[in-house]
């Protein structure tokens, strides 16, 4: 037996094995922390090394791009569709630079042309009165979302509330501000952003009164099931503009799910209850802060936090 052949059948019984072992893998029972992707995109099973899955599909572009600007150039597709725009961002725009595709400045004619186009564009957009009202109630969601910094999450469920309630002719009779504070008060509670009436109010051109009216109308009538707030979303926000440490955080939390447990929260404004429990916590860490203080950041009046507080208190069983 020549040297090639005998190396030849010494790698048979190993080549055996290890499809034996593959054909003993149930794929079904696979542990998934066992199963890796490889830089080449192939799903593999570790310890035996066992490819499960190769010749992925690339769905994505063919052509490469190392930067934001190299992307845009070379991409050939347009935003993603959004209900944050009246016509969802499927219609054309005219740029406002009088500029052509080479980069060259248009002449004094041509610009004039292209501002009429534009004006004619900007009419052609909304074709009808319920368009045009859209287009605003977007335009002020959009602004007052910007202003108390939510994300854009909000933005769309606002959005979508928007045009439930147009749909339902739940517009009538009231104001587009109104209508469009109130969804957006109502989206930031439906995604869990912790934003009080009173915040969403500053920024509105509108009441809290006619807010909240308009709230509970659209809410009812939409059958939107709106969760209690829950104070301890506060927490974090109010004690970072407080300059508070995590242990006054961590302390003012436990307050609250203890005093909550006993029904104090029940009827009580969710952001006075934070507030209370945040001025407790801070005074039982060591680093106080005054009822005035806690008072601003939480746009609650003292009074408030004062009642709040001493019933707290008097629930955790602290003297005073």
């Amino acid at each position: 037996m020549t040297r090639s052949s005998r190396q030849r059948s010494n790698r048979e019984p190993q080549r055996q094995e290890t499809e034996a072992d593959e054909e003993e893998i149930d794929l079904d029972n696979v542990d998934p922390d066992e199963v890796k992707r490889t830089a080449d995109d192939e799903l593999i099973h570790e310890p035996t090394g066992l490819i499960l899955e190769e010749d992925q599909i690339d769905r994505g572009p063919e052509w490469r791009a190392f930067n934001h600007s190299e992307r845009q150039e070379k991409s050939r597709v347009g935003a993603p569709t959004t209900k944050t725009m009246h016509d969802k961002g499927l219609t054309t725009t005219i740029d406002w630079q009088n500029k052509d595709a080479y980069g060259r400045s248009l002449s004094s004619e041509k610009r004039s042309q292209m501002h009429r186009l534009r004006k004619w564009q900007e009419r052609i957009r909304t074709k009808d009165a319920g368009e045009r009202n859209l287009q605003f109630a977007l335009s002020e969601i959009d602004r007052m979302a910007s202003a108390i910094g939510v994300p854009r999450s909000v933005r769309e469920v606002a959005s979508v509330i928007y045009r439930r309630a147009l749909n339902e002719d739940l517009i009538r009779g009231r104001s587009i501000e109104g209508v469009s504070t109130a969804v957006l008060y109502a989206a930031c509670r439906k995604e869990g952003i912790p934003r009080s009436l009173e915040e969403i109010a500053e920024v509105s051109r509108v009441e809290r009164k006619e807010i909240g009216r308009t709230y509970r109308y659209i809410s009812q009538e939409l059958g939107l099931e709106m969760r209690p707030v829950d104070p301890k979303k506060y927490v974090p926000r109010f004690s970072s503009q407080l300059e508070l440490s995590e242990e006054v955080q961590a302390k003012a939390k436990e307050i609250i799910d203890t005093t909550a447990e006993q029904g104090l929260l029940s009827g009580k404004s969710p952001t006075g209850f934070a507030a209370a429990a945040i001025y407790a916590a801070s005074l039982l860490c060591n680093e106080k802060k005054t009822q005035r203080e806690v008072a601003d950041v939480a746009q609650v009046t003292e009074v408030t936090i004062r009642n709040r507080y001493q019933e707290q208190i008097e629930a955790m069983g602290i003297p005073t």
